[in-house]
Formats: C-alpha cells, sequence, structure tokens
C-alpha cells in the first residue's frame, strides 16, 4: 500500500511525455484537441454562477440598459486580457505555470502561481457552495453541507481523468444550459408582466442598492480577471488562431455576458438572481429541471476550474497531475462551506490584485523576448532562477489600484502600471547591460 502510495505521488517524466494534459513541458501537436469539443468545454466554463450572482448586484444597482452597458464593458476588458495571455499559450504550447518560469523566473514562479493556484481554489469553493445550495436552498441544513461535499468529490472526481473528461461533460451539458437560461429570462419578462413593465420594475429597483458605471464594470471585471489571466491552460489545446482567440470570446462575451443579463432580471423580478429559487416556486417538474441544469452548470465549472489550479500546481512543484487534482480538490471542498457567502468581497479583492501579475508576461511576449517563447523543453529548464524586475513590476501595478481615482476601472489601472513599469525597467537594463536577476 505504502509503495503504491509513493509511486502515485512520484513523478515519472516518461509517462507524462504523453499525457493529453503533460503539464511539464509544451504540448506536441498531436495532443491538440478539436474545435467542437474545445468551445463547448469554453461555454460550460463560461456559464459559471457567478454570473448570475454578478448580474444580481448589477440589477440592484443599475437600471437594465446601464446593467447590460456595464456588463459588456468589463467582459470586453477580461476579454481582450484573455485573448491577449490566450494567444500566448496557443503559440507557445505552454500552460501559464510553465509561462511564469520563463517571466519570474524557475524560482521566482513558485510564488504567483501558488498566489493564482489559491484564487482559483477559491473559485471552486465557491462553486462546490453553489451546488449545495441548488438542492438544500440554504446555508444552514444537513443538506447543504451534505450535497456540497458530494459535489467537491465528484468535480475531483471527474477532473481526475483531465481534459478529456472535461469536454464529456461540457457538450450535453451546453445544450441543456441554454435552453434553461433563455427560459429563465422569458420567464421574469413573464412574471414582471411584459417587457414594459420589466423595464418600470427595473429603474424602480435600482434604487435599492445604487452602484455607478464605473463601480459595476470593476465588479464585473473582478468576477471573471482570474479566469482570463489563465486562459493558456486551454488555449494551448487549441490547434488554430482562431480557436484560441475564441475560447475567451465565447467564455467572457457569450457565456457570463448572457448569464449576467439573466441574473440582472431575476434580481429584479424574483428578487434573487439564482434561477433555481424562481424556477422551484414554478412547480415541481418546472424547478427540477432548473435544479439539474444549475447541477449541470457547476459540474462543468467545477471541473474546469479545478483542472487549473491542478495544472499550475503540477508544473510548477513538478507533481503529477493526478495528485495535485486531489490536494486541490479536497481543499476546495472544504473552503465551499463557507466562502461562497464571501463572494462580492472575494471579487472586488481580485479586480485589484490579480490584473497586474499578467503585465511582465505580455511586455516579455509581445515587446521585448518573443523568441525566448520557442525554445524547446530542454532550453526551458536552464531558465533564471528569479526575475526581480517582474515582481517589482506587480508590486507596482498592485499598489497602484488602492490609489486609482473613483472614475477609473481598478483593474485596468493595475495591469497598465505594472506594464509600463516593467517595460521601463527591461529598458534600463537593455542600456545598462545589467540583467537583474
Amino acid at each position: 500500500m505504502i509503495e503504491r502510495l509513493k509511486e502515485w505521488w512520484t513523478l515519472d517524466p516518461a509517462e507524462q511525455v504523453d499525457d493529453a494534459d503533460n503539464p511539464h513541458a509544451p504540448l506536441r501537436d498531436d495532443q491538440r484537441r478539436d474545435t467542437f469539443p474545445l468551445l463547448t468545454l469554453a461555454f460550460g466554463w463560461g456559464f459559471l454562477i457567478t454570473g448570475l450572482i454578478v448580474g444580481g448586484a448589477l440589477g440592484n444597482g443599475l437600471p437594465i440598459g446601464d446593467a447590460i452597458a456595464a456588463s459588456f464593458l468589463g467582459n470586453s476588458v477580461n476579454f481582450v486580457i484573455g485573448a491577449l495571455v490566450g494567444y500566448i499559450g496557443y503559440k507557445t504550447a505552454l500552460n501559464s505555470g510553465l509561462l511564469y518560469r520563463k517571466v519570474y523566473g524557475s524560482t521566482g514562479s513558485i510564488g504567483p502561481v501558488s498566489f493564482i493556484s489559491l484564487l482559483t481554489i477559491g473559485w471552486q469553493g465557491i462553486i462546490v457552495g453553489a451546488f449545495g445550495f441548488a438542492w438544500a436552498q440554504s446555508f444552514e441544513s444537513g443538506t447543504f453541507y451534505a450535497v456540497a461535499i458530494f459535489g467537491g468529490l465528484l468535480f475531483t472526481a471527474t477532473t481526475y481523468k483531465g481534459v478529456k473528461g472535461l469536454e464529456i461533460i461540457s457538450i450535453p451539458a451546453t445544450i441543456v444550459l441554454i435552453i434553461v437560461g433563455l427560459y429563465a429570462a422569458w420567464l421574469n419578462v413573464s412574471l414582471a408582466g411584459g417587457w414594459g413593465d420589466f423595464l418600470a420594475m427595473s429603474e424602480a429597483n435600482a434604487t435599492k442598492e445604487p452602484l455607478t458605471l464605473v463601480q459595476a464594470t470593476n465588479l464585473v471585471i473582478g468576477s471573471w480577471i482570474v479566469g482570463a489571466i489563465v486562459m493558456p491552460e486551454y488555449t494551448r489545446f487549441a490547434k488554430k488562431a482562431w480557436v484560441a482567440i475564441a475560447i475567451p470570446f465565447v467564455v467572457l462575451m457569450v457565456a457570463q455576458w448572457f448569464l449576467q443579463i439573466v441574473g440582472a432580471m431575476g434580481g429584479v423580478v424574483s428578487g434573487t438572481p439564482d434561477f433555481t429559487t424562481y424556477m422551484l416556486a414554478q412547480g415541481a417538474f418546472i424547478g427540477m429541471v432548473g435544479v439539474i441544469a444549475m447541477s449541470l452548470a457547476l459540474w462543468t465549472t467545477g471541473d474546469a476550474n479545478l483542472y487549473l489550479p491542478a495544472i499550475q500546481t503540477s508544473s510548477i512543484f513538478g507533481l503529477p497531475k493526478g495528485v495535485t487534482t486531489v490536494i486541490c480538490g479536497v481543499i476546495g471542498t472544504i473552503l465551499g462551506l463557507g466562502i461562497y457567502q464571501e463572494f462580492i468581497f472575494w471579487i472586488d479583492l481580485l479586480a485589484s490584485i490579480v490584473p497586474p501579475i499578467v503585465g511582465p508576461l505580455l511586455v516579455d511576449y509581445y515587446l521585448t523576448d518573443r523568441k525566448r517563447y520557442d525554445a524547446d523543453a530542454a532550453e526551458q529548464r536552464a531558465e533564471r532562477k528569479w526575475n526581480p524586475v517582474a515582481f517589482i513590476a506587480y508590486a507596482a501595478g498592485a499598489a497602484s489600484t488602492f490609489v486609482a481615482p473613483e472614475w477609473s476601472a481598478k483593474a485596468l489601472v493595475g495591469l497598465v502600471a505594472a506594464i509600463v513599469v516593467y517595460w521601463l525597467l527591461r529598458q534600463l537594463q537593455r542600456v545598462t547591460g545589467r540583467e537583474m536577476a
């Protein structure tokens, strides 16, 4: 038993080379995936309950027209960031853990990758909590804890199979989710008495917890910025450039935008963004359809989100992907019993401190050192251990968000600050002939 556990825990490089999800080196061309399964996976990943919750906050703080505009602006920002980072993943066939090794150094990358992994595990906890709530409709009952734990273990077991398992779940889930999402939107307009009455309700509802357009946009950015910066985990599987760009587009400009609008409509009419709650009020059959659809959505996004930290930590700490999947899955399950209730605070914090992390990567790839990213696996292992200027740029970007003016989008301020600081420091290195590493 102990020997089998040691064997499971120990990384076998030869075995990883043929793994369809190989976290430790660039993917081979034959390990890339077909277009349709990747795009349905993207939709399933994007159909995350956070979109409903954010939509509910937008519907309570803005008239529906302004809520849709804020959703569009925030998702557009995340899409641009996700497309830029995702294209790097496609061109290099590297996951984000390996990309950060190139920017922050082989040792230095442990910090940002561990940080991002903790954040994505936190998202996993939110999904686990939402899974329990969908069936229990309460955070206090024993049913909530039982279902949440079951959900966390289910996500862990299916993610263990890697990207192939994710694709199998996402394809049927996509069809169900589109149908139920459209029904939920129609139901709220119908319950309001028609489109005109719905618009009147929206205007009145916007005074409950008023938001400015900038605050609402920041909320949307914060809800998916972590997903935007880890796009390489999925875009590295794309066979064509347009697919790599389409993945963040489907996630953000299709799935999330649609879900946020549905969430806003539910918040206005039904008093809750979660369609399981008001569909249950329509009777047992409709209610069960809603709960099953939500469960499929959470299963798909739970697997997709758990896959992220599992791949990242595997690539950085040199552990088998199965080991890191189990570790991250168990931690996310435990967090899911309490973190869901702190969602809004969580994403507001993310909007401030996450975007600057990718600033140095964007500068290195697109402006200064693109040739380095075409290196083979042997050259990757010969990287520098630390890159101090990347850490300085990140710190400057993160700090700038806390002094950003009220009218600005904090996420953009931090990202631009990190980009500018890193680029200036790299130019200084070139002028002085010194590599600060």
